[in-house]
């Protein structure tokens, strides 16, 4: 089997997918910052993220169709030049309401990211390379979790505001992109009614309805319980500064590298079905055993379960739902995933916010327990292993 890794087309896609988590990771750190500077309660702290994936609610849907009717290309490199652009304009924010107006509009140039780079993965590649690439492509996924929050820790003692700085790493990018990059498109055959229903037809199946769901539930946890509130946790209960946050962040992410480098093999060995529950399992010993960490040293052990439930969880899904959709609807699937990604992610924050009011920080992981429980059930007895097809192109490609 080549090596993918050293393949430059996915090396481009490895570019949009460190762009499209560098919106949320890079400020995790500066979060406490955030509600000092602009005078903020923790209910209040997660608009500053629900801002951003907002717009992944409201426009995934047509990102994805767009995506298969007129070009992965076309809309991926201007969603890239409008990311960078208010993304830096949010350096130059003083006020809660002219933070949260650009973060809305940099989170519309974001939404594309997220469904394009593994619809364009499973675009380029086919059978057991293109869950191989899935998994390069979410350690480098953890590689962006992890070193934004390092990034943007050591960036936020300078001030709350200077994490904004990166995002104008997109413009090179997009460039690069646009000039250099080599990537099969979809033919656009039949008219958009049958295109609706064929891709709604694909959508409902049982196998697909439980990895939507596995993928609400994942981001439920990670943009509730992990990204919103941990930073608050470690920064209340330990005085943790927003470097020492971004550290334990890295620790989180180096092994969700891990354990998506090796996917591959695991998938060989273990098969999908497992690889989830092993997942769910992992989820839900992080959401027990954070909250009641004695010291900050002993909140390690817990967050490593989360990062290994991800790099077993995210690929796996991912891989899954390519598989299961032919490339003309490839873009709509990815972008209804993307969806309930970005609906996880809004929806996420606030949801906790309640639980924090109801119950303290405690309620906050029992919510994310909760979800972990719920996700243990789907891999148990609605999804299915899904076998790849053969190393061959699709058909339908110009």
């Amino acid at each position: 089997m080549r090596r993918l890794y050293l393949d430059r087309n996915l090396q481009y896609v490895f570019g949009v997918t460190l762009m499209a988590v560098l919106g949320v990771s890079s400020i995790i750190p500066a979060l406490p910052d955030i509600m000092k500077g602009l005078h903020l309660g923790p209910v209040q702290i997660g608009l500053v993220i629900s801002a951003f994936t907002l717009p992944g609610v409201l426009f995934s849907p047509l990102v994805g169709i767009m995506a298969d009717r007129v070009g992965r290309k076309v809309v991926l490199v201007p969603s890239l030049f409008v990311f960078s652009g208010f993304g830096f304009a949010c350096f130059f924010a003083r006020t809660m309401d002219q933070l949260l107006i650009l973060r809305f509009f940099q989170g519309v140039g974001a939404a594309p990211l997220g469904v394009l780079y593994s619809t364009m993965i499973g675009d380029l590649y086919h059978g057991a390379e293109r869950g191989q690439a899935m998994g390069y492509n979410a350690s480098v996924l953890a590689m962006g979790t992890a070193g934004y929050p390092a990034i943007g820790g050591v960036l936020a003692l300078l001030g709350w505001n200077y994490p904004f700085l990166l995002p104008l790493l997109a413009i090179p990018l997009g460039l690069a992109i646009l000039f250099f990059m080599n990537t099969p498109e979809p033919l656009k055959s039949g008219s958009l009614k049958e295109y609706f229903a064929e891709a709604l037809r694909r959508m409902k199946t049982r196998e697909a309805m439980a990895l939507f769901a596995t993928t609400l539930l994942t981001f439920v946890i990670l943009y509730g319980p992990l990204i919103t509130y941990l930073p608050i946790l470690l920064s209340h209960r330990f005085s943790a500064s927003p470097a020492t946050i971004g550290l334990v962040f890295l620790a989180a992410s180096g092994f969700t590298g891990l354990a998506s480098f090796q996917l591959g093999r695991l998938t060989q060995r273990f098969g999908q079905k497992t690889l989830l529950s092993a997942a769910a399992v992992f989820y839900g010993l992080c959401m027990i055993f954070t909250p009641q960490a004695p010291s900050l040293l002993l909140t390690i052990p817990p967050v490593i379960c989360f990062g290994l439930a991800q790099g077993l969880n995210i690929p796996t899904v991912m891989t899954m739902l390519t598989t299961i959709a032919p490339m003309e609807q490839r873009g709509a699937f990815m972008a209804a995933n993307g969806l309930l990604l970005r609906l996880a992610q809004t929806v996420a924050p606030m949801l906790m916010g309640g639980l924090y009011a109801l119950g303290g920080m405690n309620a906050v992981f029992w919510g994310g327990f909760a979800c972990a429980v719920a996700i243990l059930i789907l891999a148990r007895f609605y999804i299915v292993n899904i076998n790849p097809t053969p190393n061959r192109p699709d058909p339908a490609h110009r």
